[in-house]
């Protein structure tokens, strides 16, 4: 996906209007239908030692704007195995028990989902309303107390956008309780799968807000502060060579420092006025 397709995603899925220029007229239109989105990782396989930022290389400030992100990988299992040949082979070969086990027909399904996006207008319920307040400040409070922001307001926008997608399955005109309940369930169980931080095994919902988990910002903040005290004992005004600044700084550390981290950390060095980027291998000490 190329970045113009990127910018006009941007403004859809966060503003919900679509701004269109041409024949020098400009014009902004309401947006008012869902994006399914389906994306393969870099590497043809998917890479449990990367979050799903760098599987996926899509930049954190779209994926966010998701409601729901859902894996579907291969778990190289036997009983998955079968139940996938199952599913292929029955669909050039159908016996008769099959077809009479066929719970709804599929210009059935449509007619259904057309006349709820038509005709249902769900409206939030006090209960609903009081539910979904105590659901977002339970989930801003998981993060609390570590130092770490579990959710915000765009969560909580999503959940009313599941809770009124729920109600209008069940053609109903109000936002009920068991509406967000489900709604929640949805929202946790898709984060179970996308925000897991792989180096800790736990979500960390800063993985898709921010692009960094909790613990790649932890070991950003390490390498830096290790980068400063390496640059402490040089002279000012310094013209030093990178490649042999991030040897030296990988040799001083206990941890793996990869060429990214290192490019990360002499950018927060920058901003704090310690040194100068000159060019990719130069830097000048301030």
């Amino acid at each position: 996906m190329d970045d113009s397709t990127r910018s006009v995603l941007h403004e859809v899925m966060e503003q919900q209007t679509l701004s269109i220029a041409k024949a020098g007229i400009i014009c902004q239109l309401n947006a008012r239908t869902s994006v399914l989105a389906a994306a393969n990782p870099c590497e043809s396989q998917w890479n449990t030692n990367k979050t799903i930022i760098e599987n996926i290389q899509l930049p954190h400030t779209l994926l966010s704007r998701f409601d729901l992100i859902f894996l579907l990988l291969d778990p190289q299992s036997d009983v998955f195995d079968r139940k996938l040949a199952r599913h292929l082979v029955s669909l050039y070969y159908r016996s008769q028990e099959e077809e009479e086990d066929e719970m709804l027909d599929r210009t059935i399904l449509r007619d259904y989902l057309a006349y709820a996006k038509e005709n249902i207008r769900p409206q939030l319920t006090e209960e609903a309303s009081q539910s979904l307040v105590q659901t977002y400040v339970d989930m801003r409070a998981v993060g609390s107390g570590k130092g770490q922001v579990s959710a915000y307001p765009r969560q909580l926008e999503s959940l009313i956008r599941l809770s009124e997608a729920h109600a209008k399955m069940r053609f109903s005109q109000k936002v009920e309780v068991e509406d967000v309940q489900e709604a929640y369930r949805l929202h946790r169980e898709a984060l179970k799968q996308s925000a897991v931080d792989p180096a800790t095994g736990k979500i960390d919902i800063g993985i898709i807000t921010t692009g960094y988990s909790m613990s790649a910002r932890e070991r950003r903040t390490e390498t830096t502060q290790l980068l400063k005290k390496l640059l402490s004992g040089k002279p000012k005004s310094a013209t030093l060579n990178s490649q042999k600044l991030f040897k030296e700084l990988k040799d001083s550390a206990s941890f793996r420092i990869t060429p990214d981290m290192f490019e990360e950390s002499l950018k927060d060095c920058q901003d704090d006025n310690l040194l100068v980027i000159v060019n990719k291998s130069t830097i000048r000490l301030s």
